[in-house]
């Protein structure tokens, strides 16, 4: 059973940093893309970043909204992904989900990931 699980969410000021987790289990962690997305009430879900690597060679995707400001990694050993969250804003305020693609494709809409996160939320106050 694939489980994805976030942490690290909390309540910033504008201009503060944060450091959201998503451990995963159930899934062999190098054979599918891993991205996140965030979602305010009454809107759709955002793509935000996502990545993607086979052996040496990893591929990177960011949104316009976050570029130059967040940063994806992962961490095989410890079958996680990060997402750094630096200069935050008030309208980065939104409850942050993790996904897994059943594939390596970078991509930036929600249906093509099949797993998902509880999701943890992140107030930037300003």
């Amino acid at each position: 059973q694939v489980r994805l699980v976030e942490s690290g969410g909390g309540l910033v000021q504008a201009g503060g940093s944060l450091r959201l987790s998503c451990l995963a289990s159930g899934l062999t962690f190098s054979s599918s893309a891993k991205a996140w997305f965030r979602q305010v009430p009454g809107k759709e879900r955002e793509f935000v970043a996502a990545v993607s690597w086979s052996g040496a060679s990893t591929a990177y995707a960011y949104a316009d909204s976050v570029k130059g400001r967040f940063t994806i990694s992962r961490d095989t050993a410890k079958n996680t992904v990060y997402l750094q969250m630096n200069s935050l804003k008030p309208n980065d305020t939104a409850a942050y989900y993790c996904a897994a693609s059943p594939t390596r494709a970078l991509a930036r809409a929600p249906y093509d990931y099949r797993y998902w996160g509880q999701g943890t939320q992140v107030t930037v106050s300003s």
